[in-house]
């Protein structure tokens, strides 16, 4: 099973501290909006997200469809086809993309140890 680009969607509550202290680890922005609480920050190939207000804990986040420059692939797992194969093996999803859509979509899912999931299609 192929999830696409990982990630660590961190839940912060300073986006601005946080930035500064991520950037003296030699992360530098990716993408993002300051001013929409929300940053991707890269270090060579490690990605994180930062974000305010946007999610209760800390998140592991995949993006199928992407690499890990953001840049869309040719050939990936559809998001949805992703959820039919996680649910044929009883995964519990806490959210569900529209199986009658196509393109961006997303669904989540909790490990045993309660930590979210995010597979996050934007393609």
């Amino acid at each position: 099973m192929e999830l696409g680009n990982f990630s660590i969607s961190l839940a912060v509550k300073d986006i601005k501290a946080s930035r500064i202290f991520y950037e003296k680890l030699g992360f530098k922005v990716f993408m993002g909006e300051i001013s929409q609480n929300w940053l991707i920050l890269k270090n060579g190939n490690h990605v994180i997200g930062l974000f305010q207000g946007m999610f209760e804990t800390n998140t592991l986040t995949f993006n199928p469809g992407w690499d890990s420059n953001a840049q869309n692939l040719d050939n990936f797992t559809d998001v949805r086809e992703l959820q039919r194969q996680l649910k044929a093996q009883g995964i519990e999803l806490m959210s569900e993309a529209d199986e009658s859509t196509v393109g961006p979509a997303s669904f989540m899912v909790m490990d045993p140890d309660g930590n979210p999931i995010l597979i996050d299609q934007h393609v």
